[in-house]
């Protein structure tokens, strides 16, 4: 049986963080799955990748990582079976993504610091938005397909893949970037990345081309040099 541990962060206590987050509310909901844990950083005042390398150093009890967001509705109740599947030809799965990856790229989906959509052509995924479950389908393109690029609001990986090829998140992105670099050093290290069909819903849209960003993107460029 796949042992799948659900990592997360959240500024809430852990009360609210199951009574009123949208993650919080989505693993009562799949608590039917005896497949499904969670590991939750609750009151989290830490950067996303040291909660998620915490996780990958001491999870060694779980077969499969999930990395999401708390404002992240899980609309799929066959969350265990998805990734079972996606993960027999992945190494890393994401809901969305860039089938290739240009100099200077800014995201995922951009294709440039205007925050042009990159060409549909190059596009994967879809995502729901929304702030309620089943929101309105983001679609980008067809799936599964081979990525170069995942959206970070959720990326699930084999614990075993990552630890063996020393793949983490570097915690100089404390929010800003982590998936851009961690897409980049998973290519680097031979990881096969793509994405799958999981339904979801993002209760945010992001924050791009705020400040904070902007000296991600600047840390980004100065690690990485295009």
């Amino acid at each position: 049986m796949t042992s799948i541990m659900v990592v997360s962060a959240t500024r809430r206590t852990e009360r609210d963080f199951r009574e009123g987050s949208a993650l919080g509310t989505s693993l009562r909901r799949l608590s039917f799955d005896a497949r499904i844990r969670s590991r939750i950083a609750y009151q989290n005042g830490r950067g996303l990748p040291e909660v998620y390398n915490q996780a990958i150093r001491e999870s060694q009890d779980s077969d499969v990582l999930v990395f999401v967001h708390d404002d992240v509705w899980i609309d799929d109740s066959f969350l265990a079976d998805r990734l079972q599947d996606a993960l027999l030809r992945y190494d890393v799965v994401g809901v969305a993504g860039n089938r290739r990856r240009q100099p200077r790229q800014p995201a995922w989906a951009f294709a440039d610091m205007t925050l042009a959509w990159d060409d549909k052509a190059h596009l994967s995924g879809g995502v729901a938005h929304g702030a309620y479950p089943f929101g309105g389908v983001s679609y980008f393109g067809g799936m599964p397909a081979d990525c170069e690029l995942l959206d970070g609001v959720f990326l699930a990986a084999r614990r075993a893949a990552l630890s063996q090829a020393r793949v983490e998140f570097d915690p100089r992105f404390g929010f800003h970037f982590y998936d851009m670099d961690f897409c980049r050093s998973a290519r680097q290290a031979g990881l096969r990345l793509g994405t799958w069909p999981i339904a979801l819903t993002h209760q945010s849209g992001g924050a791009f081309g705020s400040d904070a960003w902007q000296a991600a993107y600047g840390d980004y460029l100065a690690k990485w040099g295009d």
